[in-house]
């Protein structure tokens, strides 16, 4: 039964006796999410479950309080778990292009790193000292002068058996050289030329049997000059190891669970002793290099001694919790930084940086999907990462083979991190589908809704939040009417009388825009007209084109009567969407009728213009004409449905039963009240169903009634399970309240007829037929009327056949 609908039923208010105080800044802030159970529970199973693969995939569209609700949540969680471990990276002395990664407790990274660089402080003090101290003084000269002694030796030794022979030792540039001596004078070459043959033949063999035992003297003297660096450099190393081995020995005790700090405490040993000129070197740098010398020049040696401390946890209390978002390739995994020296690129382990997967190591990682996805091999290396279970540094150009040039490559570091992606539900439906590691690393959907029900309880809680938005961004808190009309229009979002929008973005945003205005007015709190204001004033601030449209409907550039009754003619309502805002508008649609056997024709269909929905939609009318009159006879007619005026395409089936009453208007020959717009779709047995957007499409009409001229006569009929989601603007509730304006209901075609024609739609009697002078009797009649005219004539294979 169709009924007109009181001015309660079209808009569900808020009583604003619920708060029980005076503003909002006497409640508590809310401290959890609210209307998001089943999130809520997908949250606290992901975050518990340790196992590989099950990290979480919060799917939500935006401005439902996703990145910032699921930050909260996971921030209190992780206050309850340990700090994670310090991550360090030390110089390899075996290999310098991979460096050691070092794991410490939270907070002992920078302790270590102080401790090595006081190490190595201590070491360049104490090891000059040490050499230039009298006791090691002492010893090398003991030790040289030994070997000097044997050295001279075997000199004197060779010196008197060459005076034996009559030759003179000389040490020459290029070494010891056998001269003559003749008369107990050395004689020069041009002498010895002079001399005769057999004299000179004489003193060659001679020279040639010295030479030789001179070559096994001079292989003695490199043995003995080798044996004194060896018994040098082996009295260094004892001097140097025992002024700086007891350094040394603190640390490895300090930290003798620790294998990794053992061992690289015995790498910085072995090198400095390898390398002690670097510590006791006392050549002074000349002065023109002294002034050219970068200040970073002076400690580059001692640069592999450092300890790069690229994670420390000590300022933070329980597990860490990082939001990314920018995604990008090494914000995730880290970089190695490079430095222009002399015209050429270098790096070391000190320039490696952590990336936010480091950061998160041991807690929490979140990363919005649709930045990840934007940024090239982001997405790829984080699903390496999570089935390797470890973070790698190294550049993506290496790693796909765009580049190779040498460069570091760190000792990738365990990764045991619960990776949280945030991102629409339509991302989550197409990785699930197209990737199949998505599946095995992402096993738990944290599911945002974008309403929750309304009841007293979850009010309080918007209350809440409501406190929470004025006391963060110090606004004027809301009293009881400003927050009863803030519920209404949470109400409105979620375009249901009993549910609340989630979409806290935009009710925070209301709030921002209602205290700019209070504050204008110098008012205390935030009241129901300050709320009522900021939300006209933000749909006035977008409603141009619409406004335009009015304007031609105003002036007769778009037809569209409000007053006098057309047959096969009707008002049809549509919503249209144009930079986020949507609005509602009216449209005249025709049915025209004639003999054929065409059926139901979409004009819209044929020009190209209608949409699948809206397709289908016209093919159901089809189905109820069939249903309906076609028992006995065929359909016989050719019907053309068109939305007049309509130059942007259509789909949807929301107009499908209006487009139904302008055929059955048609076919019947009955006018239909223009004053009526009407909305809804319908089923094969005559059903009105449930559309979308109907708040829009009723406001769209009054608008355009108003511009007209409001004869109290106007309307719009709706099915009647819309009823429910009625939240209209309180302009429209007044006019309902004061006839100038009607809202009905309905269920089926048939009541809907009725009310456009204000004829009974007729109901079938058992003989088949319709009660006589009712819309369906009319109808009926017609149609057999149509189909009797049509056997008039052949159709068009039997007039092909007889052409035959």
């Amino acid at each position: 039964m169709v009924r007109e609908l009181s001015a309660d039923k079209i808009r569900k208010e808020c009583d604003t006796s619920f708060m029980h105080c005076e503003t909002t800044e006497d409640l508590e802030p809310l401290l959890k999410i609210i209307g998001q159970k089943r999130a809520v529970k997908a949250l606290e199973f992901g975050l518990g479950i340790k196992d590989h693969g099950f990290n979480i995939y919060v799917a939500g569209y935006p401005g439902t309080g996703r990145k910032t609700a699921v930050k909260n949540f996971v921030e209190k969680i992780a206050l309850a778990e340990p700090s994670p471990y310090d991550w360090c990276y030390v110089n390899n002395f075996s290999n310098q292009y991979e460096p050691t990664a070092i794991k410490l407790p939270s907070g002992k990274g920078k302790e270590f790193k102080d401790e090595v660089k006081s190490l190595i402080e201590n070491i360049r003090t104490s090891l000059p000292k040490a050499f230039e101290s009298e006791d090691y003084a002492s010893r090398r000269e003991t030790t040289v002068r030994n070997l000097e002694r044997q050295r001279k030796e075997l000199i004197d030794k060779i010196n008197i058996k060459a005076k034996k022979e009559g030759f003179l030792i000389q040490n020459t540039k290029v070494g010891l050289l056998l001269v003559p001596i003749i008369n107990d004078k050395p004689i020069t070459q041009e002498e010895l030329l002079k001399l005769p043959q057999k004299t000179k033949d004489k003193i060659q063999e001679k020279r040639e049997k010295l030479e030789s035992e001179l070559r096994s003297v001079m292989r003695l003297f490199l043995d003995m000059e080798q044996k004194i660096q060896g018994e040098i450099k082996n009295l260094n190393r004892e001097v140097a190891l025992y002024a700086i081995g007891h350094l040394v020995e603190n640390l490895k005790t300090k930290y003798k669970e620790n294998k990794q700090i053992i061992e690289y405490l015995i790498g910085i040993q072995t090198d400095v002793l390898d390398n002690l000129a670097l510590f006791v070197s006392k050549r002074q740098p000349q002065q023109n290099q002294t002034q050219l010398q970068m200040p970073w020049m002076k400690e580059t040696p001692f640069k592999k001694y450092k300890v790069n401390t690229i994670i420390d946890n000590s300022k933070i209390k329980g597990a860490p919790v990082v939001i990314e978002f920018n995604p990008n390739y090494q914000n995730l995994f880290g970089k190695t930084e490079k430095e222009a020296q002399f015209g050429a690129l270098i790096t070391d382990f000190t320039m490696i940086h952590a990336g936010v997967l480091h950061k998160a190591n041991g807690g929490y990682l979140i990363i919005p999907v649709e930045d990840l996805l934007r940024n090239p091999f982001a997405y790829d290396g984080l699903k390496r990462a999570l089935k390797n279970e470890v973070i790698t540094i190294e550049e993506p150009q290496e790693r796909y083979g765009f580049i190779n040039i040498k460069s570091l490559k760190p000792q990738p570091i365990p990764l045991n991190a619960k990776v949280i992606l945030i991102g629409e539900p339509n991302l989550f439906r197409q990785l699930f589908a197209l990737d199949k590691d998505f599946t095995e690393l992402f096993k738990v959907k944290a599911e945002f809704d974008t309403i929750m029900e309304r009841t007293e309880e979850n009010i309080k809680q918007y209350a809440g939040f409501v406190c929470t938005v004025c006391q963060k961004e110090g606004l004027t808190h809301l009293n009881s009417s400003g927050l009863a009309k803030l519920i209404e229009y949470s109400q409105r979002l979620a375009q249901d009388q009993e549910k609340l929008s989630t979409r806290f973005a935009e009710v925070a945003d209301i709030i921002r825009e209602a205290n700019f205005y209070a504050k204008q007015e110098k008012a205390k709190a935030i009241t129901g007209d300050f709320v009522r204001r900021a939300i006209e004033e933000k749909i006035h601030r977008s409603k141009l084109i619409q406004e335009k449209i009015q304007e031609m409907i105003k002036r007769g550039l778009i037809l569209l009567d409000t007053e006098t009754e057309q047959v096969g003619q009707i008002n049809g309502l549509a919503v249209m969407g144009i930079g986020g805002f949507v609005f509602g508008s009216s449209s005249r649609v025709t049915a025209s009728i004639g003999l054929g056997r065409d059926g139901i024709v979409d004009i819209e269909r044929e020009a190209k213009m209608g949409g699948p929905t809206h397709t289908k939609g016209v093919l159901i009318l089809s189905g109820y004409l069939n249903e309906k009159f076609a028992q006995e006879n065929p359909l016989s007619l050719s019907a053309r449905l068109v939305f007049e005026q309509n130059y942007g395409g259509v789909d949807g089936d929301s107009a499908s039963s209006t487009e139904l009453y302008a055929i059955l208007s048609a076919i019947s020959g009955l006018p239909i009240k223009q004053n009526i717009a009407v909305t809804g779709s319908v089923n094969q047995k005559g059903e009105v169903q449930a559309i979308g957007g109907v708040n829009e499409k009723i406001e769209g009409f009054f608008e355009i009634c108003k511009i007209k001229g409001l004869s109290g006569k106007q309307g719009v009929m709706i099915p009647e399970s819309n009823v429910q989601n009625l939240m209209l603007k309180e302009e429209i509730v007044d006019a309902a309240k004061n006839g100038k304006f009607h809202i009905y209901s309905t269920k089926t075609i048939d009541e809907g007829i009725e009310v456009l024609t204000g004829i009974k739609a007729g109901e079938r009697q058992r003989d088949g037929t319709f009660l006589k002078d009712t819309v369906n009797y009319l109808v009926d009649k017609n149609l057999r009327k149509m189909a009797e005219k049509l056997k008039e004539f052949p159709s068009e294979s039997i007039r092909k056949k007889t052409r035959q």
